[in-house]
């Protein structure tokens, strides 16, 4: 963990308690009103140098430790893109930071297009597997050999396996698929739309894979849940754009928060 980390870790314990927290979590578009809902204490992004500004409208930069649903978590209320600053490790300091609060698990929501004609806007879909299709990485530069960080097990069995049993209790459909990373801002082509098809992607978005793969270095159990916001390019007439992906948002993550609520209170 670098020094910046170390002392961000000292002052947010003295702001939030030293109690150790249990599970990071990334808020997607759509979910931020979720970190209100936490039982402790808020700081924003601004009094933790080196944490992401909001440079993306629909994204809440503030970091909630407390109680939600009996478990005591560290939510990220808004998270650093590659295309604001062309930087893929970009989250890398706020995710070494959760680590030293103590999390052990990292679960990440996104908003994606989908390449399922069965799978509509308002959907769920639990990632599987990701293709890295902007190839793109954030451990270039890292100078250890931790960066050969395997990936056989990105999004763990045992997380999804958890996951899916809050979905089925709940009553809401969450099928597996693979996110296909783009890295934005421009929306996809119909052409790379069905290019990253025929590479066996269900979804496409501009985020998550970098976090995954920073949060896989430093030992963190990952899993990661689209909510569905709009059909990828050319796989139907809806107009895509940001204010469509914010206006679809809560859709899907109306469900997504049940899921989210019931798999913290199964433990």
């Amino acid at each position: 963990m670098s020094r910046n980390a170390d002392d961000l870790v000292r002052f947010i314990r003295d702001r939030a308690g030293p109690e150790p927290v249990e599970l990071g979590l990334i808020l997607g578009s759509g979910l931020g009103h979720l970190a209100d809902t936490v039982e402790g204490v808020s700081i924003p992004y601004g009094q933790l140098p080196g944490f992401p500004h909001a440079g993306v409208s629909g994204h809440a930069p503030k970091l909630v430790i407390g109680q939600l649903e009996g478990r005591r978590v560290a939510v990220l209320g808004g998270r650093a893109h590659y295309y604001e600053s062309g930087q893929a490790d970009a989250m890398r300091l706020p995710l070494e930071v959760l680590r030293g609060l103590g999390a052990e698990q990292l679960i990440l929501t996104n908003a994606a297009g989908s390449l399922d004609p069965a799978m509509r806007t308002g959907s769920l879909m639990m990632l599987r597997d990701h293709i890295n299709f902007s190839g793109l990485n954030p451990l270039i530069g890292e100078t250890t050999d931790a960066r050969f960080v395997p990936m056989g097990d990105a999004y763990d069995p045992q997380m999804r396996a958890a996951l899916a049993r809050a979905a089925a209790d709940s009553d809401i459909a969450l099928p597996e698929g693979v996110y296909a990373w783009y890295s934005g801002p421009s929306f996809e082509t119909p052409a790379e739309i069905r290019a990253i098809r025929i590479l066996g992607a269900d979804a496409v978005g501009m985020s998550t894979v970098p976090e995954v793969i920073l949060g896989r270095f430093l030992g963190l159990r990952c899993a990661a849940i689209s909510t569905i916001t709009n059909m990828a390019a050319g796989m139907s007439d809806e107009a895509i754009s940001h204010e469509h992906t914010k206006a679809m948002a809560p859709i899907g993550a109306a469900k997504l928060e049940t899921v989210l609520r019931r798999f913290l209170s199964q433990g």
